[in-house]
């Protein structure tokens, strides 16, 4: 037996190489190795059988039956031994399938990614979610030659030299790459490339079933496999191609497309970005050679590099097109050629711009909606294009079809920017903005060249053809070319511009969208008023515009946003805007009340902003008015104080504001209260006695989900006395709070629903508990907590007493409150564990400890210090906790820590980032 187990071993060391090799073991090969394992395991039951016979009990009573099997059983194997000895003989040294070699990984040429430290990084994480057994599919997508394909590449590359045994799973039976042909996918196409791969014969003329079929029992039969789907346009059925989701097995995509991805299932999604500027120029001098490098070229070539933004599909053509010229005159024509958004060379239209026009192709056309035309559009900005701006020129362009309210028009434009992101042709920016990589606004401009599409610095450029117009210009002229089929000019962001002639808007005749937001005109030209078309009229930002000329001709007209203006009256005619859905009007600078009667023409009105200032404040009258607008939906306005009293108190028709902000008052303090962008339906009061108009708040206050108090009187006996289950955010601000006005507690809280509680200037405050006391608040769904320039504060909360820290509270910000020396105080036990998450800590000059209730900070991720010198120590909850991501601080106040063990420390050194001296409070919360 031992012979023959030792030449099973040579046999399966031999075909085990042969498979690193590519090969497959013989069936029978395969077959005679398991009955050599079969065999052992019957000849080590045997041994026991024999072991059991020899012991004390048997031989004082041997016991002939026993004997009689393991004599049997010994024959039986007597006679395997004989035969399979012959058998493994008889193989020889053919051992393998002479007409099946198959390589677990085979080399595919491409460019390397060495030295390119992004693309690294998302090579290692790709490795790692190979290794991650609870992913199966794994989605790569970003926009057309931004590297994925290279990226896979070098993934199927780099398991050629991992070294298995230490990485195990890694240890693909096989890896099959397909590149997908483009749409319409023919399943055929996919499931040939995987055939071959597999060196598996299949009937061409067979049904796709029956080919996904062998597939399938054929991927089976290795122990693991990698599929590789490479430049995936629609979505795949994985099992009509015959691909099945085993253990240990995995599949990769990559697409374009973010949808594509995830309407195959796939896991985890994985974006690919662009090259920093060092990856950029190193890659570009790759392919552009020593050139690049002279001293007169250089500068060019950094310059040409940038206009790629990044894009390594464009630094790779463009700077391999540039490869040997010599003349400083090639380098300059390449550069404005990019700058005109022309293509230089015909490699760089066919492999760079035709590449990226093949997303645009895919861009799903419907009778409701023209979404290549909204992606055309934004290449009239030069930079970051805010979200809202966009969404309403597309509107008033009508690309985004037939709408009754500019609600639903939004809700698409929402929905397309979203499309647009997920095929990689837009990109989301800071500050509810989007933007159009360089390179694909490049493209955008060359598509769409032929129908005048247009961004030009000097005017003599402009055809009588062109349809969209954008540029930057200090002066105007008189007399322009018509553009008859002109329907956008946008001319924001121009700060030199102070004047329209009378004469120019004339040229435009079909104008449905004019900005000038920016600008520094005085005035409008009378002009305007021919415009019967326009459809948005933008003066945001036109800080000298102080009047406006008669509009009433704009019959068409959905939009006028005059937000940061210094107009100083309403312009005439505005009762003439009958299909006017939205208008942004700043009334600070009124000099009279607005006429009663010019909302009531204006019932198609759904957002109705007017200006936050108490100079712009609207009486009982013009309010009432608005009330009875039926399409309204969101409403910012400042009312009259004095006027309050004669307002209804039935606000049941605030029920159909889907958002609001409504102040009422003067502010008196420094720090004034503003809204957070995120509310949606907030109440600001603003030195206003509350409990003497409780009728008319308590009414406003059903239907509000923010309420901000500011050296507001009768507070604390108003909150207590009502309930506002819809109030989730409370702001006070220097509001007086007397601690010894009540003693009874209330029997239901009257704010069920706070999630946030912002406290500033309010100094009779000592902790949070006793204020929860006052108002009656319970704090049951607290997740928010702000604290700011409480003077009297020395605890933020206590523990013990009946009272516990709110267990769903995660954030706490506290500053500038001088005399607090702890945040949370012991007084007793409590089985409460809260899940605070992040904690901001600025200008605590006395605050020495966090507290002994170290349970409360386990699950801490973010931690900020800042100007709180009296902390000298993490309580050890943080200093052990695994949750802990990110704490910042002050380097010298990191380095005068102590630590219970230097392990501790060590443990959370990568963690420590130190904060620029230069950011302020307001920096932070």
């Amino acid at each position: 037996m031992g012979n023959l187990t030792k030449f099973r071993d040579e046999i399966k060391g031999k075909t085990e190489k042969d498979e690193r090799e590519g090969y497959k073991p013989k069936p029978e090969v395969v077959k005679w190795i398991e009955d050599v394992c079969e065999l052992q395991n019957e000849w080590e039951d045997m041994q026991q059988r024999v072991a059991a016979a020899k012991t004390l009990a048997y031989k004082c009573c041997p016991k002939c039956s026993l004997r009689l099997g393991v004599t049997t059983q010994a024959h039986n194997i007597r006679q395997q031994l004989f035969s399979l000895k012959q058998v493994g003989e008889s193989f020889g040294s053919n051992l393998v399938v002479e007409s099946y070699q198959m390589k677990k990984v085979e080399f595919i040429a491409g460019p390397s990614i060495k030295g390119q430290s992004a693309a690294t990084r998302n090579l290692n994480e790709i490795l790692r979610l190979l290794e991650d057994d609870k992913v199966c599919i794994i989605g790569v997508w970003g926009a057309g030659g931004i590297g994925k394909t290279t990226l896979v590449k070098n993934l199927n590359n780099e398991l050629l030299k991992i070294d298995v045994s230490i990485r195990p799973k890694l240890s693909f039976g096989v890896v099959v790459w397909v590149t997908v042909p483009k749409p319409p996918i023919a399943i055929r196409k996919v499931q040939a490339q995987i055939a071959d791969r597999l060196n598996l014969k299949v009937d061409a003329e067979g049904s796709e079933v029956r080919i996904a079929s062998k597939i399938s029992e054929r991927l089976k039969q290795e122990k693991s496999f990698l599929v590789i789907l490479d430049d995936v346009w629609e979505a795949i059925n994985l099992d009509d191609v015959g691909v099945p989701q085993l253990k240990g097995s995995k599949v990769i995509i990559t697409s374009r497309f973010l949808g594509v991805c995830k309407k195959m299932k796939s896991d985890t999604e994985m974006s690919i970005s662009t090259l920093d500027v060092n990856e950029s120029w190193a890659l570009f001098m790759e392919n552009a050679g020593d050139v690049a490098n002279r001293v007169d070229i250089e500068p060019l070539a950094k310059k040409i590099a940038r206009e790629c933004d990044g894009l390594p599909l464009a630094i790779i053509v463009i700077a391999t097109s540039m490869r040997g010229k010599n003349m400083v005159e090639q380098w300059e024509d390449a550069l404005d050629s990019l700058k005109k958004s022309e293509p230089n060379d015909k490699d760089t239209r066919e492999k760079v711009y035709q590449v990226i026009k093949w997303s645009f192709d895919s861009l799903e056309q419907t009778r409701n909606r023209d979404i290549q035309s909204c992606f055309l559009y934004c290449s009239l900005y030069p930079a970051a294009i805010p979200t809202d701006d966009l969404i309403r020129c597309w509107w008033a362009e009508g690309f985004l079809g037939e709408h009754d309210t500019y609600e639903n028009a939004y809700n698409r434009g929402i929905t397309t920017i979203e499309e647009l992101k997920d095929v990689c042709l837009l990109e989301k920016e800071a500050h509810d903005c989007v933007k159009l990589h360089d390179v694909i606004r490049d493209v955008a401009k060359w598509i769409d060249d032929s129908s005048g599409l247009t961004d030009i610095s000097r005017l003599k450029l402009v055809s009588a053809s062109v349809k969209r117009l954008s540029f930057i210009i200090q002066d105007l002229p008189n007399n322009l070319t018509k553009c008859p089929k002109a329907t956008s000019l946008l001319l924001q962001h121009n700060r030199y511009l102070r004047k329209i002639p009378q004469t120019f808007l004339l040229a435009f005749p079909a104008l449905r969208v004019l900005n000038l937001s920016g600008s520094r005109i005085r005035e409008l030209p009378c002009s305007i008023n021919e415009l019967h078309q326009l459809r948005a009229l933008i003066l945001q930002r036109c800080f000298m515009l102080d009047e406006l000329p008669a509009i009433g001709n704009l019959c068409n007209l959905q939009l006028l946003d005059c937000d940061g203006t210094k107009l100083c009256c309403m312009p005439e005619g505005m009762d003439k805007l009958t299909n006017l859905m939205l208008l942004n009007m700043p009334l600070c600078g009124f000099k009279d009340n607005i006429d009663l009667g010019v909302f009531h023409e204006l019932q198609r009105l759904e957002m109705l902003h007017l200006s936050i200032s108490e100079r712009g404040a609207v009486g009982a009258a013009c309010f009432d008015e608005i009330s009875h607008l039926p399409n309204l939906k969101s409403l910012s306005i400042y009312l009259d104080r004095s006027s309050i009293s004669n307002m209804k108190s039935d606000q049941t028709w605030m029920r159909r504001l889907k958002r609001f902000h409504i102040t009422v008052g003067k502010t008196t303090t420094p720090e004034e209260v503003s809204f957070d962008n995120n509310s949606t339906r907030a109440i600001r009061l603003l030195g206003f006695d509350i409990f003497n108009n409780k009728v008319w708040v308590s009414s406003m206050l059903q239907f509000a989900s923010d309420l901000y108090l500011e050296n507001c009187m009768g507070m604390t006996e108003f909150i207590r006395n009502h309930s506002f289950d819809g109030l989730k955010s409370l702001c006070i601000m220097n509001c007086s709070c007397d601690f010894g006005a009540f003693t009874e507690e209330c029997d239901d809280d009257p704010l069920p629903n706070l999630e946030h509680l912002k406290i500033s200037y309010v100094n009779d405050i000592m902790n949070v508990p006793h204020f929860g006391q006052l108002l009656g608040l319970r704090f049951s769904k607290l997740r928010k907590l702000d604290l700011h320039h409480c003077y009297s504060l020395t605890c933020v909360f206590y523990v013990g007493n009946g009272f516990s820290v709110p267990r769903h509270l995660e954030e706490i910000s506290v500053s500038e409150c001088g005399n607090l020396t702890e945040l949370v105080e012991q007084l007793g036990s409590s089985s409460e564990i809260p899940r605070v998450r992040k904690l901001w800590l600025y200008s605590l000059v006395a605050l020495r400890r966090f507290g002994e209730a170290e349970r409360m900070w386990e699950h801490l991720e973010e931690l900020y210090v800042r100007s709180c010198h009296e902390i000298m120590k993490l309580p050890l909850s943080i200093q052990t906790s695994k949750n802990i991501k990110t704490i910042k601080g002050e380097p010298t106040w990191w380095s005068r820590l102590e630590w219970d063990d230097q392990k501790y420390k060590s443990s959370l050194e990568h963690c420590f980032t130190k904060i620029p001296w230069f950011l302020t409070r307001d920096d932070w919360f």
